[in-house]
């Protein structure tokens, strides 16, 4: 019998990649795999897809380290950027790219004094206004970084998307546009999609792709999954149910009488909660798959178990499988219960899970 085990399948993850390269044939791809490989596991993910992409982007210094000690060499990319002046030695140690988006960077890289020239993509705020430079202050960040000895040359574009998931929203082609605009005639590569712009926004596409979670089989765009883009879920999270009980009509279950049986049934209780991050806030209902067929959670969950209705017909029994997500049971779906995303279910499942590759 196991306990909360998220099962990695590394093939999907290759086909994933297969499928978004397909949408994008002329662009090259930076896999994104921040967030501990949105996780799935940082160093074991960026070794599965090593062969298929171009480089890796992170969004911190210690994520780009870890992949370097692990023996990775192909480029990585700091998303956000190196976060103080004194980062720069390990940017050039460990031949890192990074992003540089506000004026404390550019002065950082200024003032600095380096063994050798560091790769820079010059982010640009077209819309979304999060991080980056001001479309008004792009030419007197192109002339600076062009005339500073330690950004390598040609100095290199990138932005992102604020509603690239929503088809109908007209941000999107207003910032491709401004992007273009703003980096006509310039010699550098050019970045703008990352999953949904890369699924969805064809012109966006340019010279890199970034795919994040799209990587992992799960879908960008709300009210659609993964396979509706031939997609695979990477992840399946499972447990097992470490309890079958008889429960009469009337009963309360749980912490704070939740859920009261409406006739006489079967639970389960499954050893997983919000201790290994599963949402402590699913509502009744829920589905989880328990020998295939989907029964619903009942009750509020534990830190370590939660409770299904099994029905009173049940035939299942301790340590049988359960499906929380992935496997025939899309993590769109339980986010869609939840009131979240799938991103952030796959990221915050804790390290007590135990992670298994296939």
């Amino acid at each position: 019998m196991k306990a909360a085990t998220a099962l990695i399948r590394t093939a999907a993850l290759n086909h994933n990649i297969d499928v978004i390269r397909a949408m994008a044939p002329n662009s090259r791809a930076w896999a994104a795999i921040k967030a501990n490989g949105y996780g799935h596991g940082l160093l074991p993910v960026a070794k599965a897809l090593s062969s298929q992409v171009d480089g890796f982007g992170v969004a911190r210094l210690d994520e780009a380290l870890q992949l370097r000690a692990g023996g990775v060499v192909k480029p990585i990319l700091l998303l956000e950027g190196f976060y103080s002046a004194v980062d720069l030695p390990a940017v050039v140690a460990n031949n890192l790219q990074t992003v540089l988006h506000c004026e404390e960077q550019l002065q950082a890289f200024e003032r600095a004094t380096l063994e050798r020239p560091v790769t820079v993509w010059l982010k640009i705020d077209t819309g979304m206004h999060r991080l980056g430079v001001n479309p008004d202050d792009v030419s007197d960040f192109i002339a600076r970084l062009e005339a500073c000895p330690n950004v390598a040359k040609p100095l290199h574009f990138i932005s992102h998307f604020g509603c690239a998931d929503e088809p109908e929203n007209p941000l999107t082609l207003q910032q491709i546009d401004l992007f273009k605009a703003l980096t006509a005639g310039q010699p550098g590569l050019k970045s703008l999609a990352a999953s949904s712009g890369t699924l969805m926004w064809p012109t966006s596409h340019f010279d890199y792709v970034r795919p994040g979670i799209s990587l992992y089989g799960i879908s960008p765009v709300s009210e659609r999954t993964g396979a509706d883009f031939g997609l695979q879920p990477a992840m399946t999270m499972t447990s097992s149910l470490i309890a079958v009980r008889r429960a009469k009509q009337g009963d309360a279950i749980g912490y704070g009488s939740r859920w009261v049986t409406p006739r006489d049934t079967l639970l389960g209780v499954v050893a997983i909660g919000y201790g290994d991050g599963y949402p402590r806030v699913a509502p009744d209902g829920t589905p989880l798959l328990v020998n295939g067929r989907r029964v619903p959670l009942v009750g509020r969950v534990s830190m370590d178990m939660l409770t299904v209705d099994l029905g009173p017909d049940a035939t299942d029994r301790v340590g049988d499988e359960v499906i929380l997500w992935g496997d025939g049971l899309p993590v769109e779906e339980i986010a869609q219960h939840v009131g979240t995303i799938g991103y952030e279910l796959v990221t915050n499942i804790t390290s007590r899970v135990d992670i298994v590759y296939t």
